[in-house]
């Protein structure tokens, strides 16, 4: 079963707004939320302000439906983003120690993606991320969205690309399958929009976990047994005693 994830939650100073958006996400099937921590760097040295501590929200964490464990939450000082609205998409994707590079989908870019930083940042594994919720808000932005991906999408083919809410209330979420959905809308096939918001939401985390050591990490997936009962799950040589 996949493993769904919305890296991008957006903190406000309401935190009982926030614990209502996380319940929700919970409600909704998202195993993994990340909220949005926004810096802008004026200065060298610039001093980071902490992101808001998990204790502060959740005495416990709300449980994922449909799954008996609960819900995981990451700041995202975990996964560093790039908004190339603040910076040359060229340098975002190629020399940026990033994890992200987030597309703007608000207003008419004032570039064009081109193909040669767009494979240096998939070759590095840096992602691309959409938001969608504000194709919800308004019409203009939704056509702006739409756009923006489709162009996006016939450079990168589909890879590296994730697919966040940017949610600031609960009605701004929408389950991950209708997200995946959405994704065919933006110009994705339908192995790939479902990557969006759960393999490719891994690898973003992989890759952030990476920055932190020295040469790499390793995650380890625990494998389902199979039941003693399935025939499927014995040798050739065992099944041909058994028939015997």
């Amino acid at each position: 079963m996949a493993v769904f994830a919305d890296l991008d939650l957006r903190v406000g100073s309401d935190l009982k707004a926030l614990r209502g958006l996380v319940e929700n996400a919970a409600h909704l099937g998202y195993s993994v939320v990340a909220i949005n921590h926004v810096v802008e760097f004026k200065e060298k040295k610039q001093e980071i302000e902490k992101p808001v501590a998990i204790s502060e929200l959740f005495t416990t964490l709300p449980i994922v439906q449909g799954k008996s464990r609960p819900i995981k939450i990451l700041t995202r000082l975990t996964i560093i983003v790039s908004d190339p609205s603040h910076c040359n998409v060229l340098v975002a994707c190629t020399h940026l120690d990033v994890d992200l590079v987030c597309i703007t989908v608000t207003e008419k870019l004032p570039f064009y993606f081109k193909r040669p930083p767009i494979n240096v940042a998939i070759d590095r594994g840096v992602g691309f991320e959409l938001v969608y919720s504000p194709a919800i808000k308004d019409s203009t932005m939704r056509r702006y969205t739409i756009s923006n991906a489709l162009n996006l999408m016939q450079i990168c083919k589909g890879k590296n690309v994730i697919i966040s809410s940017a949610a600031e209330r609960p009605l701004e979420i929408r389950g991950p399958y209708d997200v995946a959905n959405l994704g065919l809308l933006f110009g994705l096939s339908e192995s790939d929009a479902k990557a969006a918001v759960s393999t490719n939401c891994r690898a973003a985390l992989l890759h952030g976990e990476t920055r932190k050591t020295a040469f790499g990490i390793i995650s380890t997936v625990k494998k389902p047994r199979p039941s003693e009962g399935n025939d499927d799950s014995l040798p050739a040589s065992k099944k041909a005693k058994c028939e015997d």
